[in-house]
């Protein structure tokens, strides 16, 4: 029988994870902190170790590269409820196996157990050489998720391709990546290709000879040979041009590169990290983006999450971005935070940045007033109704799991259907005059349930239209 230790002073995330896998058929032993764990371990060394990084005494990190030392072949499983990229990095680097943010799903952390039981433990990376400060801001749980992503992926040379909306923050990833890397030391050099002149992109990339073309009267290191030893972050993919990806490729795959006009290769020893907020299988679907390119840029995928569905993170980003502001009041009125966190925020957390500014400049010292920030934080722009709807079941979405705290809303889904469905079968019987049966056809039901949400919502009779017994079969 498998032995999975618990280090933890929360009596009910114990008791939750005791009973959990007890009934998975492991032995359980637990512990309220670092110290006590000692003489359970000597007693008995477990197969598995669940520790939490808050602890009395000895905190759970220190406890971490202890239990490295006296059981280096014992998976171990970080929790926390305060992470961060700090956090998340630290634990990866001091060897746990995995990390898991509270509150946590049990199947999450019986999911975590079994998998570390099934694999040989993995060499830690190098520990940083000093602390850096992160510049990424997030509690909610994409972020946590983003954190442990980053952590994983920072020691290995792997590519990595980090997506999402244009402003949530794909940069700040990159260089994350880059400062917990074994090549933090060299340089992290951003490319944004859209900037490229597209006749003069594969010089730029690559460089060129003297005379390799009409103008090139000396010859020029490209802007990945400045970057060699170190990291190169690709801005707006997708932009490459075809030509161009092809040398890119080769650059990847045998580590040089041909400078334009030259029949030498250069040698390059660069990682890629790379980004786009453009759908690229889509455009390797249609022809437009290589698709070996793309597997080989896309061994590690990091998706950002839109600021809409983390607006619990609101709160922190405000208190950062005011923080950096002089003059700015640095705390938030109530009301001020309830209408930042109302808003869309189509442009992500570069336009709440850009937004928080501008309050500041014209509240001039004083607190943040909804009226202090611009037209455009509340605006839309040019969506779709479609769109415009999406974002207002976002943000109900949002205001119902936040109220609802650490306890999952109740019946969410019944709640938005009976926000819905009132409105959309009002609307069709209308549109319909009260048909039944063509209100069906329209709405891809069949007429007993047309019948019945009519009742439900007490819409029956509604449309001024003929009832069942003249609607006919439909022939």
């Amino acid at each position: 029988m498998k032995h999975v230790l618990i280090i933890d002073d929360e009596q009910a995330v114990c008791w939750a994870l005791d009973r959990a896998l007890t009934r998975e058929g492991y032995k359980v032993a637990v512990a309220a902190s670092a110290e006590q764990a000692w003489g359970q371990i000597e007693r008995q060394p477990p197969h598995v170790v669940i520790l939490d990084v808050r602890l009395p005494g000895m905190d759970g990190l220190t406890a971490l590269g202890r239990l490295q030392e006296i059981l280096p072949a014992v998976p171990v499983i970080v929790v926390t409820a305060f992470g961060n990229l700090n956090t998340a990095v630290k634990a990866v680097e001091g060897g746990a196996f995995d990390y898991l943010t509270k509150p946590f799903d049990l199947s999450q952390a019986l999911d975590a157990v079994h998998r570390a039981l099934q694999r040989q433990p993995l060499e830690p990376p190098e520990p940083l050489s000093e602390e850096v400060r992160e510049e990424i801001v997030g509690r909610s749980p994409p972020m946590q998720a983003i954190f442990k992503r980053i952590a994983l992926v920072a020691p290995h040379d792997a590519c990595v391709l980090i997506t999402g909306e244009s402003g949530t923050g794909k940069e700040l990833v990159a260089r994350a990546i880059h400062r917990h890397s074994k090549r933090r030391t060299a340089p992290f050099l951003p490319i944004h290709v859209a900037a490229l002149s597209p006749s003069l992109v594969e010089s730029e990339l690559f460089g060129h000879t003297r005379g390799a073309f009409t103008g090139a009267s000396q010859a020029r290191p490209g802007l990945l040979a400045l970057a060699n030893g170190g990291t190169v972050f690709l801005d707006e993919l997708a932009d490459i041009p075809l030509a161009v990806q092809v040398k890119l490729l080769r650059v990847l795959e045998h580590g040089e590169v041909f400078p334009v006009g030259s029949n030498q290769a250069q040698p390059l020893n660069i990682r890629i990290l790379s980004a786009t907020h453009r759908d690229l299988p889509r455009l390797v679907a249609e022809g437009q983006f290589r698709h070996d390119l793309y597997f080989r840029l896309n061994v590690f995928e990091i998706e950002l999450p839109p600021l809409r569905e983390r607006g619990e993170d609101i709160p922190l980003l405000a208190e950062h971005f005011l923080s950096r502001l002089e003059g700015a009041a640095r705390t938030l009125q109530p009301e001020t935070l309830r209408y930042l966190q109302s808003q869309s925020w189509f442009g992500n957390v570069r336009e709440l940045r850009n937004a928080l500014e501008h309050a500041a400049i014209v509240a001039r010292g004083e607190p943040l007033q909804p009226e202090h920030f611009p037209h455009s934080a509340s605006d839309p722009g040019p969506s779709t109704p479609t769109e415009q709807l999406a974002a207002m079941v976002h943000r109900w979405l949002a205001d119902r799991i936040r109220a609802a705290g650490n306890e999952p809303p109740s019946e969410l889904y019944d709640q938005l259907l009976r926000c819905v469905e009132p409105a959309l079968l009002e609307e069709v019987m209308r549109r319909v005059q009260g048909n039944r049966w063509v209100a069906a056809q329209w709405l891809g039901l069949n007429r007993a349930t047309v019948r019945k949400k009519l009742g439900l919502y007490g819409l029956a009779g509604r449309g001024g239209g003929a009832e069942d017994e003249s609607e006919g079969d439909g022939n």
